[in-house]
């Protein structure tokens, strides 16, 4: 019997005792709860004590977040937020180091956590925090937990960035301009300074005044990729809170000291690894081998195997955003972690004919660009929005790994499609289609959803397109489903007039002897009455001659049967094989008389072929079974159901009539004629 919703089941730990496990009621206060728990373990006092995740960010349970708490979580017995608030308080105030440090680094971890950060802040923790900084007397590992703590407790909104003074800020501003300075504080410092410029002119002015456009542009040199990319947010928060004066100003000058080189050598290294990656025994050639002109379109030649629309400068094709730099990163991760698959897709498509070669780079940047738009990434969060992914929790690196199965799968979709470069839109929007029908179909991990896609080929999209164009005409529905059924005898009679009109008017035939010469013609037609069959030799030239001049006849009431390809006497004849087939697809045969001796046809087409034998099967009481007709009879259903629906368009159509109503109470509202005759 499962548990009651209100009741869940955890463990809690407690350093140096025996972990409880208990049963914890939903409705009973917290208070009451701590106090059985320390109970337990004859703990006094138990308002000093609180519980807290001891996983994760650790953080402290609440009446608030309680309803969080699943069944099997492990929480922990630990000093309350008030009690570890003071005694934190009181230790980074301490004149030991060690206890100083220590608290510092406890506080940058425990800040975190709203109910303590509240704490803390109530005691005015903060005034002691910049009284740390602002002192300067502390470096190192120190202050980067102050500046860490003092980051963390900032993003509570308890307090207002404008209330920090100007001593505070510029001591900031000089760690972040300062050379000597470990990467860690100046990263912290980066990070603060960039939180504080949204919030008022003042500190944006400050800031901007204070630390330099050089001094920015010296930080994304730096080879620390966390301490660019902190440099770079900064950046992007000057720009957005400047003025459009100030920000043509500001851009001015980036132009003119080339930012976009800093910016860019990583990806430029990036970009050689995939062309080394993919291209490797070419590029083991030593550089010294070649001219740099030489080497140049060497690598050039190799972009634009690799797809590279700009294969002289590459990059270029990423500038697009979105996708931006993230389909780089997406092409990198597949050549390092599926390295044969990526070799197997470069190598395979550069050795097609040009045309037919499918474009690895080009592929890739759309596909990211499709899965942004399919997962809805770069969009604001959406509280409305109903669509959920198990798989993605379970993954690392999910997004690209999604990318290794879809940028394999456009490579075999492209092969399915036998597609040119001109196809590329297309060959991109089967792949849309493949990645969102199989993501609408929930796979839970992504080995499922793999198997799945590719289970979704080509040939399977055509047959779900038409299936879902009919039921949108709604040509599917019950109610004219019926009505198809109901039209089809009065149409396939339409077609037996059509087979028996066009045996009337007749058809040239030419004889092959024995050595399959075709040197004579004779000429077939259909009696009037359609009880005759009329034929003879004719002169070549002759198209249509008149029934009287054709002395052969054969009564219908004389057929007795229809033969067609290999069943024909005069198609067993040996012969070259690639003739035979040709003679075995048009050849018929009527079987008459007692002696069944038979009339030998071999028609001029195809079309000829499925008009008479259809013709003949009509007359002999048969169905007609040529692909003709099945093409005929879909067309004119199609033409017929248009047109008797023409005036139902934009009318959803019930699957089950209307019930019929009730007869009325009376007839009174019937006209009574008998008196105007009188």
């Amino acid at each position: 019997m499962p548990p009651p919703k209100d009741v869940v089941k955890i463990a809690i730990q407690m350093v140096g005792a025996i972990p409880q496990l208990i049963e914890l009621q939903q409705t009973k206060p917290l208070a009451s709860v701590l106090k059985d728990v320390c109970d337990a373990w004859s703990l006094p006092n138990a308002e000093r004590y609180a519980l807290q995740y001891a996983d994760g960010r650790q953080t402290y349970i609440t009446e608030s977040n309680r309803r969080d708490i699943k069944n099997g979580s492990i929480l922990r017995l630990t000093t309350s937020p008030d009690q570890e608030a003071q005694r934190l308080y009181t230790g980074i105030q301490s004149k030991n180091v060690d206890v100083k440090t220590d608290s510092l680094k406890k506080l940058a971890g425990l800040s975190q956590d709203v109910t303590f950060a509240q704490e803390f802040i109530s005691r005015n923790g903060l005034k002691q925090i910049y009284s740390i900084v602002e002192e300067g007397n502390d470096t190192g590992e120190m202050l980067a937990h102050t500046l860490k703590a003092f980051t963390e407790l900032m993003e509570h909104d308890f307090v207002s960035w404008e209330n920090l003074s100007t001593v505070f800020i510029k001591k900031i501003v000089s760690y972040v301009n300062m050379n000597a300075v470990d990467a860690s504080i100046q990263q912290l410092s980066l990070s603060i300074l960039e939180n504080m410029v949204p919030t008022s002119r003042l500190l944006f002015e400050l800031v901007k005044k204070e630390v330099t456009m050089d001094r920015l542009l010296t930080h994304l040199q730096a080879t620390n990729a966390e301490l660019q990319l902190k440099a770079m947010a900064l950046l992007i928060a000057l720009l957005l809170s400047a003025t459009d004066t100030e920000r043509r100003d500001m851009m001015d000058y980036l132009r003119e000291k080339n930012l976009r080189q800093f910016i860019h050598k990583e990806q430029r290294d990036l970009l050689q690894s995939l062309r080394q990656t993919a291209f490797e025994s070419e590029s083991e050639v030593p550089t010294g081998s070649f001219s740099t002109e030489r080497r140049r379109s060497l690598c050039a030649k190799e972009f634009r195997k690799l797809g590279f629309m700009n294969n002289s400068n590459p990059a270029e094709d990423l500038r697009r955003a979105p996708p931006g730099l993230l389909a780089l990163d997406n092409m990198v991760y597949f050549s390092r972690n599926t390295p044969n698959a990526y070799s197997r897709f470069v190598l395979e498509n550069s050795s097609r004919e040009d045309k037919h070669e499918c474009p690895f780079a080009r592929s890739s940047i759309q596909l990211t660009l499709i899965l942004c738009e399919i997962l809805h990434i770069g969009e604001p969060c959406s509280e409305t929005a109903q669509a959920f992914y198990p798989m993605f929790f379970g993954q690392d690196h999910f997004f690209e790994e999604l990318f290794c199965i879809c940028i394999q799968l456009v490579n075999k979709t492209w092969k399915e499609m036998r597609a040119t470069q001109e196809d590329f839109d297309k060959v991109m929007q089967v792949v849309r289609e493949q990645i969102t029908r199989t993501l609408s179909l929930k796979p839970t991990s992504l080995e499922l959803f793999k198997t799945r896609v590719n289970a979704l080929n080509y040939s399977e999209i055509l047959k779900l397109r038409q299936t879902e164009r009919l039921h949108q005409e709604e040509t599917l529905a019950v109610p004219v489903l019926e009505l198809r059924e109901k039209l089809k005898p009065e149409l396939l009679e339409l077609i037996r007039q059509q087979r028996l009109l066009h045996l009337c008017e007749g058809t040239l035939f030419r004889k092959i002897s024995s050595r399959r010469r075709q040197d004579k013609l004779w000429y077939c037609r259909l009696s009037p009455n359609h009880k005759v069959l009329h034929y003879g030799d004719v002169e070549e030239g002759v198209q249509s001659p008149p029934i009287e001049s054709l002395p052969e006849k054969i009564p219908v009431a004389d057929m007795k049967m229809l033969l067609v390809g290999k069943e024909c006497p005069h198609t067993k004849e040996k012969s070259s094989g690639k003739q035979n087939k040709d003679v075995l697809e048009l050849a018929f045969s009527i079987v008459h008389d007692m002696e069944e001796y038979c009339l030998n046809f071999i028609a001029p087409t195809r079309y000829e072929f499925c008009l008479w034998t259809d013709g003949l099967n009509v007359l002999l009481g048969k169905e007609m079974t040529s692909e003709r007709t099945q093409t005929d009879l879909d067309v004119l259903l199609s033409m017929e159901l248009k047109l008797r629906l023409l005036d139902l368009e934009n009318i959803s159509i019930p699957d089950n009539p209307p019930p019929v109503p009730k007869p009325p109470s009376n007839l009174n509202f019937c006209y009574d004629f008998s008196h105007a005759e009188q």
